[in-house]
């Protein structure tokens, strides 16, 4: 049966998709031209490849990769075999390097459509439908299948029609739906929430179909990506179209799939290849002649009498299911029906807004001052791996931890340094991280509450993995990929160097130093396309800041360090801050925004990252994106980032005979001086000053003007090499803006840094 109601959306969506058609137009020739990478907005891209377990550099790795890996080889030895699980294999799906899919994938895909089930409205009006569990007791549907409480009352779902291996189809299990336990519908959404019994006629329990949990997070797919429907098409037996229909648009309410195969029925799930639901397919954009009229399938006109089966089209639409799962929370409910939504919100893992609007939080075990820390191993039992070896959809048990901890606690008005040495134990819900050498593994903790912000994601990442186990395993294999890089292709970066500066070079010629700076700041900021969070384990230690020998240097002390000894550390340092962060939600009711706040800068005070921010982020309060721009990135071990604190770089005249500390010499009047890295570090602050005007600079504590002439000075003692010229290219490859202090030394004079104190 076809509805006035589903002419009425049949229309809408082709409203919908006629006015993007400049839109799709331009998508297509950048996915043509440039690939799936490049064709969404990048931090919609960057969430993407978050979710999946990658990041930019190893994403990079895998684009530059022979065309041959399509074929089943592993990135053609660019990751060794033991690396190459189903995360990198989607990775590679995603960018269309590779059109295998390992066998998990189609188990997956089957316990899935497990829960996708037929939808039959019986008696006057009789039509099917396709719906899905969404909770332990909840149906998804669209509301032209279910239009109102008298229409589901006449319904049922049935779930296992569907023909078997020897061809035959087993008889459907059916359930009532419930609507006067719960109804729920929006028509301009086109979606429908309805109770479902919780036992079929011949008493099959419905927890035995499992669910599909509505995943309110972003990231679940970009433009370019393929997707696939679980569908009864006319009423038929269980169907899947199978990565056919690739996203061509992505609006705020709606998402349009194109493909070569039957329109999805409606109230189907629409899924990306790790099956989480991206949407609730809900119409097809219909083909048209020339006068405007719908086409049916044989090309003659078509009308409502011959069924949305027969219907000619174009492209599919779906509504996004983060748009019903807000459309949900915000309805007014009480008793039962309130207590039915929270199961829902809570198997879509939603988090109540006190939480969910936290800003970043959180810290990690400290090392010592000579080293990163090292977390010992757990409990016996615990177990230990090859790295990344934790199953996807494993989760951590409850567990104990001990922690050798080197605490440089500060106190009085600024930092008095008391050192405090000792073990640190604690029990929550953590991994029991390996002992920091190669053959150990993160194990992985179960999801905490947690503010968003790049350590602490407002959900797990796909595969019910947490942050850190996650970010380790993906650390790892990134620090794989790159071992057979380049390390610097200095032809290669000399042409990326010219072209970066193209559209202004003819600019700068008789620029005066107050153009120059406004040139180069207003490029800087139009070239920083993709802006990373906050988090060094992912992109400095395994690639960005490594040095010619491919091992990391300590910005401060100049110690050389093995780059898997800062990722499992900085794993550790998550996994703590985590619970320490779940120890406080649980502490603390009801925490206002302030609360939240102070108590995660002062975890990440007590338990900092081996990285280093040569402008401390407390003059920048720690936002996005300064936090995590990686041009002021640097490895250097927890002791020296603490040491340094947030003093301003200073010069002492006897240096020499005053280090206090392997870092360097810090006076509480004066500043801070390095042991080493001042010409990097001097040239990162210059890119910051033009990068970031006005944000610094503010208080007598910060860099003042009078200390630009110390940066400049170092800047010309200290030359680029080798190493700033590979940190520079990484960088630009990841952010898409270069260091001009890098690229064109000289002009680090010729510019008026003024305007950079607001």
């Amino acid at each position: 049966m076809v509805t006035a109601a589903y002419v009425s959306q049949l229309r809408a969506a082709e409203s919908r998709y006629a006015r993007r058609a400049e839109e799709r137009t331009e998508t297509a020739r950048r996915l043509d031209s440039r690939g799936v990478l490049h064709a969404d907005e990048p931090a919609r891209v960057t969430r993407r490849l978050e979710r999946l377990g990658a990041d930019w550099s190893l994403a990079t790795a895998v684009a530059r990769t022979p065309p041959l890996a399509s074929t089943g080889g592993t990135l053609d030895g660019a990751v060794a075999p033991e690396h190459f699980g189903s995360g990198l294999l989607g990775l590679e799906r995603l960018m269309g390097r590779n059109d295998l899919i390992d066998i998990g994938f189609l188990e997956s895909g089957w316990l899935a459509s497990r829960s996708v089930g037929r939808v039959v409205v019986r008696g006057r009006d009789a039509h099917y439908g396709t719906g899905f569990l969404v909770s332990p007791s909840l149906l998804l549907t669209n509301n032209h299948v279910l239009r109102d409480q008298e229409e589901a009352g006449r319904g049922v779902v049935e779930f296992n029609f569907q023909t078997g291996a020897d061809g035959t189809a087993p008889d459907p299990v059916a359930f009532r739906l419930e609507p006067a336990r719960f109804f729920a519908t929006d028509r301009d959404l086109d979606f429908t929430v309805v109770a479902v019994a919780g036992r079929s006629a011949g008493g099959e329990p419905l927890a035995s179909f499992g669910m599909l949990p509505l995943d309110e997070a972003q990231g679940k797919a970009i433009l370019g990506e393929m997707v696939n429907i679980v569908q009864h098409p006319n009423g038929e037996p269980k169907q899947l179209a199978l990565r056919e229909n690739k996203v061509m648009d992505l609006l705020e309410t709606f998402v349009h799939y194109e493909t070569d195969t039957a329109p999805g029925s409606s109230g189907s799930p629409v899924f990306n290849d790790q099956w989480e639901v991206v949407a609730l397919h809900h119409s097809a954009v219909p083909l048209t002649d020339g006068d405007g009229h719908y086409l049916a399938l044989d090309g003659t006109r078509w009308t409502p009498e011959t069924g949305e089966q027969n219907l000619a089209w174009k492209a599919n639409e779906g509504v996004r299911v983060s748009r019903v799962v807000r459309a949900l929370r915000d309805l007014p409910l009480t008793g039962a029906p309130d207590a039915l939504r929270a199961e829902l919100l809570e198997a879509a893992g939603a988090r109540p807004p006190a939480v969910s609007s936290v800003p970043a939080a959180a810290p990690y075990p400290l090392p010592s001052a000579s080293g990163p820390a090292r977390p010992e191993t757990g409990p016996a039992g615990d177990g230990a791996g090859s790295p990344g070896a934790a199953a996807p959809g494993a989760r951590g048990a409850l567990a104990g931890w001990t922690l050798p901890l080197r605490i440089d606690l500060t106190v009085g008005p600024e930092t008095e340094t008391e050192t405090e040495t000792g073990t640190g134990t604690g029990t929550g819900t953590a991994a029991g991280v390996g002992t920091g050498t190669a053959a150990a593994a993160a194990r992985t903790p179960a999801a905490t509450p947690s503010a968003p912000g790049p350590e602490h994601p407002s959900t797990a990442p796909a595969g019910g993995r947490a942050p850190a186990a996650t970010g380790l395993g993906a650390a790892l294999v990134d620090l794989e990929a790159g071992s057979s890089r380049p390390y610097y292709d200095r032809a290669a970066d000399e042409i990326a160097r010219e072209t970066y500066y193209a559209a202004v070079r003819e600019s700068m010629a008789g620029a005066s130093p107050a153009e120059l700076r406004s040139l180069l700041a207003e490029l800087l900021e139009s070239s920083h396309l993709r802006r990373p969070a906050y988090q060094p384990m992912r992109l400095v230690y395994p690639w960005v800041d490594l040095h010619p020998d491919r091992r990391l240097r300590s910005l401060y002390s100049g110690k050389s360090f093995d780059p898997v000894e800062f990722i499992r550390a900085d794993a550790a340092t998550e996994a703590v801050r985590a619970a320490r962060w779940r120890e406080f939600l649980l502490r603390e009711s009801a925490p206002g925004p302030g609360a939240l706040a102070a108590e995660s800068a002062a975890l990440e005070a007590a338990l900092p990252y081996n990285c280093e921010h040569v402008v401390p982020q407390s003059w920048f309060e720690r936002r996005e994106p300064m936090r995590g721009d990686l041009h002021h990135l640097f490895a250097c071990e927890t002791g020296c980032n603490s040491f340094r604190g947030n003093f301003p770089y200073t010069d002492f005249p006897d240096f020499g005979e005053a280090l206090r500390h392997d870092c360097g010499r810090r006076e509480q009047a004066e500043g801070f001086e390095p042991s080493a890295g001042k010409g990097p570090a001097a040239r990162a602050t210059l890119y910051f000053l033009l990068r970031y005007p006005g944000y610094i600079g503010d208080a007598a504590r910060e860099l003042t003007p009078g200390r630009l002439e110390l940066l400049l000075a170092w800047h010309e003692a200290d030359p680029v090499g080798e190493y700033e010229l590979h940190r520079n290219a990484a960088v630009a490859e990841i952010q898409g803006n270069r260091n001009p202090l890098i690229d064109h030394p000289g002009w680090a004079r010729a510019v008026d840094y003024s305007a950079a104190w607001a």
